[in-house]
C-alpha cells in the first residue's frame, strides 16, 4: 500500500492524476495539491474545534498538525509515509512514522483524535478504526472524523493507487468519485477495474472502505463513541464523536 503513497508524495505538490481506485469501479482523485497547502476553509473550521492536545491519524504531508502547532497547541501527526513524515517536519509540525494501530505515544490521554481526508477507510474497517480513536483520547475526549456524503452506504474491499488520466461515473451512492467499468473486448484494463487505458497502477492493493454520514450513529456506538455533533462543510460531513 504505502509505496504507491510514497511515490505521490515525491512528485511535485502540483502533479495531478492520482486517483485510489477501490475494486468496486470507484476511482476517487487524490488532491495531491491540496494536501501540500493549507487546510481548506472547511477542514480549517472543523479543526478549530480542537482545543486541547490533538493526535492527527494519517497526516500527510502534516497541514493539520502545522496549523495546530501555530495555534500554540500540543500536536502530533502519524503517518506510515516516510516521505509523509519528512515533509510534516519540514513545515514545523511534530510526526511521527508509524503504524496507527501500533503503540503511539499518550494513548487515552490526548483530547482530539483527527481522522479526515478519507482516512477513515484506512485498514478497510471503520469501527475497528474508531475503536482505534477511542482508545487514543481521554473520557470526554473527541475524534473529529470525516464520513461519504449521504446515501453513500457502508463499502469494504480492495483498493490500489494509480496514475494516469481519470473519467467515467461513480457507483450510487458514492463521493467524489469517478471511474467504472469498461465494455468487455478492447485491450484496455479488465472490466470493473476502474483504470482507465492510459492509468498505470503503483504500489500493492491494500484495504480500504467507505461511510456515509447516515452511519455515524452505529459505527460510533459499535466503537464505544457517541456522537455531539454532525459539521457539514462545503459539501463534505465532519462528525464529532465524543469518548464517554
Amino acid at each position: 500500500m504505502f509505496g504507491g503513497f510514497e511515490e505521490a508524495l515525491a512528485e511535485p505538490p502540483e502533479t495531478d492524476g492520482w486517483c485510489l481506485v477501490t475494486d468496486d469501479g470507484a476511482r476517487v482523485p487524490l488532491s495531491v495539491r491540496r494536501w501540500h497547502g493549507r487546510p481548506e476553509p472547511a477542514l480549517a473550521a472543523v479543526v478549530e474545534h480542537c482545543v486541547g492536545p490533538t493526535i492527527d491519524l494519517g497526516c500527510g504531508p502534516g497541514r493539520l498538525a502545522a496549523a495546530l502547532t501555530a495555534r500554540g497547541l500540543v500536536a502530533l501527526g502519524v503517518d506510515v509515509s516516510a516521505a509523509a513524515v519528512r515533509l510534516a517536519r519540514a513545515r514545523g509540525a511534530v510526526a511521527l512514522r508509524r503504524d496507527l494501530f501500533g503503540p503511539l505515544p499518550g494513548e487515552g490521554r490526548w483530547a482530539h483524535a483527527l481522522l479526515v481526508d478519507g482516512n477513515l477507510g484506512i485498514g478497510g474497517d471503520p469501527v475497528r478504526l474508531l475503536r482505534r480513536c477511542a482508545g487514543l483520547v481521554r473520557p470526554g475526549g473527541s475524534a473529529l472524523v470525516e464520513f461519504g456524503p449521504p446515501g453513500s452506504g457502508l463499502w469494504r474491499g480492495g483498493a490500489r493507487l494509480t496514475f494516469g488520466p481519470s473519467g467515467g461515473s461513480s457507483p450510487s451512492g458514492g463521493s467524489s468519485t469517478s471511474g467504472g467499468s469498461r465494455p468487455s473486448g478492447g485491450t484496455g484494463p479488465p472490466a470493473g477495474s476502474g483504470l482507465s487505458d492510459d492509468a498505470r497502477a503503483v504500489g500493492p492493493p491494500f484495504r480500504w472502505a467507505r461511510a456515509g454520514v447516515e452511519l455515524a450513529r452505529p459505527l460510533a456506538v459499535a466503537a464505544g463513541l457517541t456522537v455531539a455533533a454532525v459539521l457539514p462543510a462545503d459539501g463534505r460531513w465532519f462528525v464529532e464523536l465524543v469518548r464517554p
